[in-house]
């Protein structure tokens, strides 16, 4: 059983940046993919970005790619997403994921086992 926490989210403006961090509970942080997805309203959930178990391979949406950066320290069971440039059309609630398929890059919802509650990121124009 694993459990994530997200935090960090608020109020940002366009173009500022935001650090959002997810805590894992569990001895075997290693052992799972991590991602993060993002949910804005009246929208379907939606993959961001996802890194290995190992932290030695990350993929990321073509939305988000060279403005967010995902990355993980097991030592600390965290994972987190630096997001820079943001945008009005990133507003949404983002969610970290824990998927049991540690060493594959895993994108789709149904691959993963365990969910954080949610974080509002609010970017105003």
């Amino acid at each position: 059983q694993v459990q994530l926490v997200e935090s960090g989210g608020g109020l940002v403006q366009a173009g500022g940046s935001l650090r959002l961090s997810c805590a894992a509970s569990g001895r075997t942080f290693s052992s799972y993919a991590m991602g993060w997805f993002r949910q804005a309203p009246g929208k379907e959930r939606e993959f961001i970005t996802t890194i290995t178990g190992s932290g030695g391979s990350r993929y990321y949406a073509d939305s988000v790619k060279g403005r967010f950066t995902i990355s993980r320290d097991n030592a600390k069971n965290m994972v987190y997403l630096q997001m820079n440039s943001l945008k009005p059309d990133d507003t949404a609630v983002y969610y970290c994921g824990a998927s049991g398929r540690a060493s594959t890059i895993v994108v789709r919802i149904a691959e993963y086992d365990y969910w954080g509650q949610g974080t509002q990121v609010t970017v105003s124009s």
